[in-house]
Parts: structure tokens; C-alpha cells; sequence
């Protein structure tokens, strides 16, 4: 997940943002998480958490959705532009090169850094043979 932040200051630095109606503004409330017994077996409810969704529609007519984990309402109306300017053929490689390469890139380092912080705790166990039978 982009911290909110980084999200809002790279999303600021696109030029011609463009003009939008709200079609949910951003609302938070809570959903039921899943899980699964064993990961194959049967689901159960885990617990609920908080999500904040909004829906946008561009003034061409495309309309853009998110739901944001946390109560963050900037990030989800944030999102919520960036998902449907994506679907824009000719803001789409803009998008992806100004935003959502350089978050990848981030969170990819982000994992590498929280890897190597798990590898180095590492242990490894084994069993000693005996000599005797």
C-alpha cells in the first residue's frame, strides 16, 4: 500500500488534472474479512475492518472506483481519479510512469528491506545423528 503522502504529492505533480463530479464521495465504514480454513477449506469471518470507498466520473463520462483500507478519504478520492484516468488511453502511460512505476518500485524496495530484516533473524534447525543405534 503507497503511503498516503507520496501518493498525494505525486498525484499533485500531474499536470491537468482533470474536472470531476462525485458520484460517492468518500465515506468510510467497515467490511467482514474472510479467511480460509488451511487456505483450501472452509471460509470463516475473521473480523471487520474499516475501508473508506469513493466513485468519480470524469467529464468525459469515465467513471473511476476505489476502496482504501483505513479511513484516509484524501487517498481514497485520490485513487478513486486515478483509476479512472488510467482508463484513458491517452493519460494511461502518463499515469503509469509518473505514479504507479516509481510506487511499485518503492514498495519492491520496501519488501527487499523487510526480507533481508527476516533473513537475518533466520534459524535454522537440524537433527544431530547419534552414533549410537
Amino acid at each position: 500500500m503507497a503511503p498516503s503522502a507520496r501518493l498525494s504529492d505525486l498525484f499533485e505533480a500531474v499536470p491537468e488534472k482533470p474536472d470531476y463530479e462525485f458520484l460517492r464521495k468518500p465515506e468510510s465504514g467497515l467490511i467482514m474479512t474472510q479467511g480460509r480454513i488451511g487456505g483450501a477449506g472452509g471460509a470463516f469471518n475473521m473480523g471487520e475492518m474499516t475501508v473508506t470507498r469513493c466513485s468519480v466520473k470524469l467529464s468525459d463520462g469515465t467513471v473511476g472506483h476505489a476502496y482504501q483500507a483505513g479511513r484516509d478519504k484524501k487517498k481514497a478520492r485520490c485513487c478513486a481519479l486515478l483509476d479512472a484516468m488510467l482508463q484513458q488511453p491517452e493519460r494511461r502511460l502518463e499515469i503509469m510512469n509518473s505514479i504507479i512505476e516509481p510506487l511499485k518500485a518503492e514498495q519492491a524496495a520496501r519488501d527487499m528491506a523487510r526480507a533481508k530484516k527476516v533473513a537475518a533473524t533466520k534459524v535454522d534447525f537440524f537433527t544431530l545423528v547419534r552414533g549410537e543405534d
